[in-house]
């Protein structure tokens, strides 16, 4: 087996640096401007948020292997009904990194392998996210939207706070207005506006991310059903030739905490929040072996 290829990004690089700068500098502010307990309380937040990133990045989102010798693409023809009669129906062949590949796995262009349950590929961990990281990543999302959030409530509270003190008429504070105090303001902006930014981006993402995962459809998976049913709608003028259209693939209903047990684990829900190792679940889970039976 082809050992695993490291792909270095330089998009991903730079996202990577500047999601650590935003978590320095805003543990940074919060330290220097706050109490020891606010600044516990938001650095726990922060352990478990560079946890769940760490893991994100370096965890295998579930590379198909590579196989050692080149796939005689002369066969292909025959895949089809190969796969009806060995029962290996929704294995593929990728001509991009010659690799059978099992059901609903897709190709990553930044990555050049073959990912099982690809989602997408995300910058800001440098990695693809795929059956087997996706809870590093949902928890990462997380702990982001907790820590902007957080901050968010720390400024606006302090800047209420400094308006009824001004309201209440301390000439002596009006006078005072040292350099100290003006790179204090300038922090809360900056920070407020980094909390925002973040904030609303990675809801946004988390919400998504919910979403494929309880309608069992990933993003992939969404855009090439609708096409399909573009496709069927484009042609339904022609019965022949909408006929022979594919049919967009049916997915076995199963309950929204099976499918999220078969992300986040089938433990107790108070470890869906922790960046641990969880076994998938013993029923219901996505189960095949490394290779198809096929004779090449």
């Amino acid at each position: 087996m082809a050992a695993p290829r490291c792909r270095i990004d330089p998009c991903g690089v730079i996202c990577l640096l500047l999601t650590y700068f935003s978590v320095f500098y805003a543990d940074y502010v919060v330290v220097r401007v706050w109490c020891s307990l606010h600044g516990s309380v938001f650095n726990l937040i922060l352990l478990l948020l560079l946890a769940c990133h760490s893991k994100a990045v370096f965890s295998d989102p579930g590379k198909v292997p590579l196989p050692d010798t080149a796939i005689d693409f002369s066969d292909l023809r025959s895949q089809s009904t190969r796969m009806n009669e060995r029962g290996c129906e929704g294995w593929t062949v990728c001509s991009r990194c010659e690799t059978y590949r099992p059901p609903r796995a897709h190709h990553c262009r930044v990555c050049q392998r073959c990912i099982r349950r690809m989602d997408h590929h995300c910058p800001w961990i440098n990695n693809c996210v795929g059956e087997l990281n996706q809870k590093y990543f949902i928890q990462f999302l997380f702990y982001t939207g907790m820590a902007s959030l957080y901050s968010m409530v720390l400024v606006v509270s302090a800047w209420v706070w400094r308006i009824r003190n001004e309201r209440d008429g301390d000439a002596e504070t009006e006078g005072e207005e040292t350099p100290s105090k003006h790179l204090i303001v300038a922090h809360y902006i900056i920070l407020l506006v980094e909390s925002v930014l973040f904030g609303v981006f990675v809801m946004v993402i988390f919400y998504d991310q919910l979403i494929s995962i309880i309608t069992d459809e990933s993003p992939i998976e969404q855009m090439r059903n609708r096409l399909m049913i573009k496709d069927r709608g484009a042609s339904s003028s022609s019965p022949t030739s909408s006929s022979q259209l594919p049919h967009p693939p049916s997915h076995t209903r199963k309950p929204k905490l099976a499918l999220l047990r078969e992300v986040f684990g089938r433990g107790s829900v108070f470890f869906w929040f922790l960046p641990l190792h969880s076994s998938p679940p013993s029923v219901g889970g996505v189960t095949y072996s490394a290779l198809p039976d096929y004779d090449v």
